[in-house]
């Protein structure tokens, strides 16, 4: 979209810079709820008369409270307006990405094959840009070819999650395997992505985040990473949405894979390339699945007063144009399923964009069991405080931290009603 578009596009939303502010008073500790063991909370406030914050983070955190993103998701949009919205969405989100253009690359090379009952393994690595080498796995069901094409899901494992622990192999770096014997057995047998889709016959793809296990570095950590990512003008986010859509792209054109059938899966850290590359390849990804609680970091920001996420979550700029919620109600109608709800104002949201286009079945939100009843959700669609501790914003947002996990009870069987199998 050109600038003279663009400025056009921003004014028929009534999102332009000069309205883009509206009048917030400044607040007082006095006015908001005590903490939950009766404690102050800790908020910006100013007792200037004009409004002032001599505090600078004080002032950030009112201009993030007074400038609501320029392509915020507006519920009362009409129809004709959403196509125009989504592809400006589209537009901004690929800018902030920043994927690099690249002269052509080596295809993914095979390492090796493992059979196991019922599928096979098969280790590859991908070459997406110039000096980089990004190791991914495929679970390939029996009886899977180019004669019988099966669909196929990518699977983005959390925070730290290993290839091996998607396809249900034993765990071979020392980080992943110390994490596993922290982690309970349920949980472990629970986050073995990739082989429950197998399993249920689909072509499971397996793609870990950036900085980790395999291309973990003995020198610097993840953060460090991230950090040298925005200083070469990229991001943690783009570069692991990138090397993920490059996969994509090479798996959609395998002659046992149904390209019609194209799916993508993320738990926790990899829910957000899962959620980018749903928007940013609406032709080729039929079906997003966020193994996540829905969440507006804007929101989460502001409750928390200030609150910065860990950096490779930061996306330069993002704040001013769009958040994780507008991402996902921009998927609108292609299925979309949420497995450990989230926030009930975010969700009506996107659920606000689905109504719109006539899809409302298309999307699916699951709860934790501990907040299955909505009379446990006691906090649905109230104010949301500032001040909030991480814990209890989490209870606001309808959070079992200790049942986060991926869920193949929830997830699988949704599937393969989509693909019809």
């Amino acid at each position: 979209m050109n600038p003279i578009l663009r400025r056009e596009f921003l004014g028929a939303f009534g999102i332009g810079s000069a309205t883009a502010a509206f009048p917030v008073p400044a607040l007082v500790e006095a006015d908001l709820p005590a903490g939950r063991h009766g404690e102050r909370r800790r908020v910006f406030v100013t007792e200037r008369p004009d409004g002032r914050f001599i505090d600078t983070a004080g002032f950030l955190h009112h201009l993030m409270k007074t400038n609501p993103p320029k392509l915020g998701f507006d519920p009362t949009m009409k129809r004709e307006k959403f196509p125009a919205w989504q592809a400006a969405i589209r537009e901004k989100l690929a800018e902030l990405m920043a994927f690099p253009e690249v002269p052509p690359q080596p295809p993914p090379k095979r390492l090796w094959i493992r059979k196991k009952q019922g599928y096979q393994i098969q280790k590859w690595e991908a070459y997406p840009e110039p000096y980089s080498v990004v190791p991914f796995m495929i679970a390939i069901p029996d009886g899977v070819s180019p004669r019988s094409p099966a669909p196929a899901v990518m699977c983005f494992p959390g925070s730290t999650g290993s290839l091996e622990s998607l396809v249900g192999l034993p765990e071979v770096f020392p980080k992943a395997k110390a994490k596993a014997a922290r982690t309970p057995k349920w949980k472990r047998q629970d986050n073995r992505m990739a082989w429950h889709f197998a399993r249920r016959g689909m072509v499971a793809v397996a793609v870990a985040n950036p900085a980790t296990n395999d291309t973990d570095s003995p020198i610097r950590s993840r953060a460090e990473t991230a950090l040298n990512a925005i200083w070469l003008g990229r991001c943690y986010l783009g570069i692991s949405a990138f090397q993920k859509a490059k996969i994509l792209e090479w798996i959609s054109e395998q002659p046992y894979v149904d390209r019609d059938r194209i799916a993508v899966c993320g738990h926790s850290l990899g829910a957000e390339p899962a959620d980018v590359l749903g928007v940013l390849y609406p032709d080729l990804v039929k079906a997003v699945i966020h193994n996540d609680f829905c969440c507006n970091w804007i929101e989460r920001t502001i409750a928390l007063s200030g609150w910065v996420p860990p950096v490779h979550h930061l996306v330069p700029g993002m704040y001013q144009w769009y958040d994780a919620t507008d991402l996902e109600a921009s998927l609108a109608p292609r299925p979309l399923l949420f497995t450990e709800g989230g926030r009930a104002n975010q969700l009506a949201k996107i659920a606000a964009a689905y109504r719109l286009n006539n899809a409302e079945e298309n999307l699916t939100i699951y709860h934790y069991k501990k907040y299955e009843d909505p009379k446990a959700r006691v906090h649905d669609f109230k104010p949301l405080p500032e001040g909030l501790t991480q814990e209890e914003y989490l209870a606001h947002a309808n959070v079992d931290v200790e049942k986060h996990c991926f869920r193949p009870a929830r997830a699988v069987p949704w599937l393969a009603r989509v693909f019809g199998m």
